[in-house]
């Protein structure tokens, strides 16, 4: 049998002129089993007091009126702005209410299954140690010559002052989103889980191929720490890394019970990422490399470098700046663990999305071997966080999908205990899922686990508290946790 698959051509962006900057549109090339957009006419009459211009309206109101039921009878109308409104719920019946605010690959996600619920947009606010610190040593920050790495970056965001017109502001956008302002020192994720499969089709859920549940996820900050001692920076940094991160050992599934896999990231951006992979059924530590970072695992959809939207190193891109966009994004979770959909539509979260604005930015691997030919990258003005990101295989299709679903608050849900409180908005992720467009196949993840419903499961900044120590990303640590 056949796998069902919808056709997917490559998305091409359109530009509005503006005085300052593009504003990006959202095209669909009309391919088959997608819905075409069809161009509309605009007609301008501008009334005038003799009566030649007059007829000359009266002229061009008949021509429009024309091309209207010329429009009618082929069973098209002319395209109108979309937009949405609180209490809208967006579905394939009508997609085209947020043609504009959606991605390519949101758009296909919708078709499958998925329904948007609209609210009202939240502010967000950023830390305050992490505002002070922005204010403190922002005017110190540049670029290095090269522009793979920023000089005399100490903490906070390194570029906040932003200018449309700056050759390099596709780069720096990055370089805001990679210094965080939630796991400033570390981030200790716990109790998740994970399926995998293909998506349902005609009412039915995923066919589920593989269950994983996961004990931890980790990273360790050497810079730009606000939080803990020592700060702003962890010495000895004997490795010279940014951070270092982990996730293991996986409990579920059987086959894979113990797996994990540790890496650095370092300072020197000419140093790629030091990669570790456990592998306890071969009794042995195999080394990755960077483009492998791109490689699903484990018969999943993710891989290392699609986490959160985007994990690689900003160095590794080619960066652009493809414009300014308001999209609808998933920045406030009402439910806790995540909710997910019904029917076909059950591989994607079930929640609230509101309007947002965002940067646009696409970014193409200098990597040899690289899985992708690019990324559009969605950043969130405000939280400086990734709503969702499409991704391109190497003839410029679009392949997957990452989704996040945020809940940017003190606390991850009402009645959450002391320990998972905050003094300032944290940004906590109860679900996130991938898809493969082009094989109708999705990994979805709530974080935490149904099982651990009313665990905290994420802590922000607590080191030693939470089992966050340097000792913890040694290879060591990982065969051991692993046997």
């Amino acid at each position: 049998m056949t796998a069902w698959r919808t056709p997917v051509s490559v998305a091409r962006t359109a530009f509005h002129a503006s005085s300052c900057q593009p504003t990006l549109r959202f095209e669909t090339p009309a391919t088959s089993g997608v819905n075409r957009e069809v161009p509309g006419q605009t007609v301008q009459a501008t009334a005038c007091p003799n009566a030649p211009r007059r007829n000359e309206m009266k002229q061009k109101i008949l021509l429009a009126l024309s091309a209207t039921l010329v429009l009618a009878a082929l069973g098209t109308t002319p395209a109108v702005r979309a937009d949405v409104k609180a209490g809208d719920v967006i579905t394939a019946s009508n997609l085209e209410q947020a043609e504009e605010m959606l991605s390519p690959g949101l758009k296909w996600i919708v078709r499958r299954g998925m329904k948007v619920t609209v609210v009202d947009p939240k502010p967000i606010t950023l830390p305050k140690a992490y505002l002070a610190a922005t204010e403190q040593y922002s005017s110190q920050v540049k670029l290095a010559p090269d522009k793979l790495s920023k000089e005399n970056w100490v903490a906070g965001q390194p570029f906040p002052n932003l200018d449309p017109n700056d050759p390099d502001l596709a780069v720096k956008i990055m370089f805001n989103y990679e210094a965080r302002w939630g796991e400033t020192d570390d981030l200790d994720t716990s109790n998740f889980d994970a399926d995998t499969g293909a998506i349902g089709r005609e009412g039915e859920g995923m066919s589920v191929e593989k269950h994983f549940v996961i004990d931890h996820f980790k990273r360790m900050y050497f810079t730009g720490r606000l939080v803990l001692d020592p700060k702003p920076a962890y010495e000895p940094n004997k490795d010279e890394v940014r951070y270092k991160e982990s996730l293991h050992p996986l409990i579920e599934p059987f086959d894979l019970k113990g797996t994990g896999f540790t890496y650095y990231r370092y300072l020197d951006p000419q140093r790629h990422d030091d990669s570790w992979l456990y592998l306890p059924q071969l009794r042995r530590v195999r080394r990755l490399s960077s483009a492998q970072r791109s490689d699903a695992l484990f018969g999943q959809d993710t891989d290392v470098d699609s986490y959160g939207g985007y994990a690689g190193s900003v160095a590794w891109m080619e960066w652009k700046f493809l414009g300014e966009k308001e999209i609808l994004a998933a920045m406030h979770a009402e439910h806790w663990p995540v909710k997910y959909g019904t029917g076909n539509g059950d591989f994607a979260f079930d929640d609230v999305w509101e309007k947002r604005k965002v940067y646009v930015v696409e970014g193409k691997s200098k990597l040899p071997q690289y899985a992708y030919s690019k990324r559009v990258i969605f950043v969130d003005k405000e939280a400086w966080v990734i709503p969702y990101s499409d991704i391109y295989d190497t003839a410029g299709e679009l392949w997957k999908v990452w989704v996040n679903l945020y809940r940017t608050a003190k606390a991850p849900f009402d009645g959450a205990p002391p320990e998972g409180r905050y003094a300032d908005m944290m940004p906590f992720l109860p679900s996130i899922f991938m898809v493969d467009i082009q094989l109708d196949h999705a990994t979805r993840a709530a974080l935490p686990s149904h099982r651990f419903a009313r665990e905290v499961g994420w802590n922000f900044n607590k080191g030693e508290e939470s089992g966050t120590v340097e000792d913890f990303f040694s290879i060591a640590e990982l065969v051991a946790a692993g046997r």
